[in-house]
């Protein structure tokens, strides 16, 4: 490919930077150069993610599609040396709302506040290959003050027709294979379900991948995480661009 990626310590001067990754070689602009692994969570299954509600509590290894899609790289980490079998959660039976009395709204939203436990699922289960050398974008730090990002978040679908090339696919659904149809009623979703196919001709896997915006050599890679300006950001955090994130977040 002309470059390959590592993780290591993070040239980003500040004591929270942690580890950070390097492209070593070089890339052109538009290339996609790595993948976001993990575990990848529609809306229908938010409170299934580890921690729900405070989900970043814990984890800022989760990062969010333009389709409310999540992906939690955190199982991931950084890899392996091998392939392992995840055999996911499954569901308890959806439970239906009664009309409330004056304070239904309250007991309604403290129901959705409270994290889900998953349970095993019998012969659910994919082998995935730990080995990818592209499944690193998770440890792509923010750019410091006066510095500038040099790739860009895109989604991509992974479509799944070829068998034997999915364990090379460093992501897998959460979920035991019936699907959701989300409503929204102001700030809460909603779920009537549905099982077997969702009618494509082609199942996909709804991930996320890291892209040059410009000629990369031999250096850090950075990513504009774009974090919403309506909530405190950590300390480390610069704002590459305000009035994006003004636009972004109004």
């Amino acid at each position: 490919m002309g470059y390959t990626l590592e993780v290591k310590p993070s040239q980003i001067p500040h004591e929270d930077a942690g580890q950070g990754l390097f492209i070593h070689g070089e890339a052109d602009v538009g290339t996609v150069l790595a993948f976001y692994p993990g575990v990848i969570y529609s809306p229908a299954y938010y409170r299934y993610i580890p921690g729900y509600p405070r989900v970043d509590a814990q984890n800022s290894y989760l990062i969010t599609r333009y389709d409310g899609t999540v992906i939690n790289a955190q199982p991931w980490g950084a890899g392996g040396e091998s392939r392992e079998i995840w055999d996911g959660s499954s569901l308890p039976e959806p439970k239906h709302f009664m009309q409330a009395d004056g304070k239904g709204s309250e007991r309604i939203w403290k129901m959705l506040s409270k994290p889900l436990d998953g349970i095993r699922l019998g012969g659910n289960h994919e082998v995935l290959e730990r080995r990818n050398p592209l499944a690193f974008a998770h440890f792509a730090n923010h750019p410091a003050k006066d510095m500038v990002p040099n790739v860009m978040v895109c989604p991509y679908d992974f479509p799944l027709p070829e068998k034997h090339m999915r364990v090379y696919i460093p992501n897998i659904s959460f979920g035991n294979g019936e699907e959701a149809n989300m409503r929204r009623f102001g700030t809460f979703w909603f779920k009537s379900w549905k099982s077997g196919k969702n009618g494509l001709d082609v199942p996909v896997l709804k991930t996320l991948v890291l892209v040059a915006t410009r000629a990369i050599s031999n250096e850090e890679i950075l990513l504009n995480y774009r974090l919403s300006n309506s909530k405190q950001r950590p300390p480390w955090y610069t704002s590459v661009d305000e009035e994006e994130d003004r636009r972004r977040w109004s």
